[in-house]
């Protein structure tokens, strides 16, 4: 931490403030595109894409879900950062990220013992029961149920990696029916991406117009 805090301390002298770029900052933001992500701390937007400050608006939760746009009644965070990039900063291009070796899709995938983390647990009931037709049955190596214990970390392999790109393309789904971008799509005003993400080889994928994900720039 003292590491962070050293850093942040000399944030100051390390930014030219008196720059044109940070004196527009003072004026008002003008983001190109919505980025929708997970909380993971190895999934940095602004490192993955090279924004610079004010180029893109970040709505980050575990698993990069989106919540239908009512579920939580008259108001949710995900559902306020949606309707102001849209309405307010006329953001014309969302991309949903999800990506490898994720904890969330991978507590839902080897059907982990959450019990002790209830919030969370309800959480990924958002993404649960669209994720159904690839979730494993058992957790054994021998198909017998064998949840694991808690989130843990996982790997990569082919079946999770089939989770996380479903879910991005269920998440896509729901954030069309968002009143919002429903109007914004219908109008012409607005793209959906869907980005699969792996850490540790800093590939993207991207989602094409068959449901695929394909390696562009490689």
């Amino acid at each position: 931490m003292k590491a962070l805090l050293d850093r942040a301390r000399s944030f100051r002298r390390r930014v030219d403030f008196e720059s044109d770029e940070y004196r527009k900052l003072a004026v008002g933001q003008f983001p190109e595109a919505l980025f929708i992500t997970c909380s993971d701390s190895r999934v940095i937007p602004a490192l993955i894409t090279g924004a610079r400050p004010g180029e893109i608006f970040e709505l980050r939760n575990a698993g990069n879900i989106v919540p239908p746009h009512d579920a939580y009644g008259a108001a949710s965070g995900e559902a306020a950062t949606i309707e102001y990039a849209l309405e307010v900063l006329g953001v014309q291009d969302i991309v949903v990220c999800g990506h490898s070796h994720c904890g969330a899709m991978g507590a839902l995938k080897y059907r982990a013992d959450l019990s002790g983390l209830p919030r969370v647990d309800a959480w990924l009931d958002y993404a649960r029961p669209a994720l159904a037709p690839v979730l494993r049955d058992g957790g054994g190596a021998d198909g017998e149920d064998a949840p694991v214990r808690g989130v843990a970390a996982v790997s990569d392999d082919p079946a999770l990696r089939e989770v996380v790109q479903l879910n991005i393309r269920n998440q896509l789904a729901v954030l069309r029916e968002y009143p919002v971008a429903r109007q914004q799509l219908n109008a012409g005003r607005l793209r959906l991406h869907g980005w699969y993400y792996e850490i540790d080889t800093g590939t993207i994928h991207e989602l094409d117009e068959d449901g695929g994900f394909e390696v562009h720039g490689s």
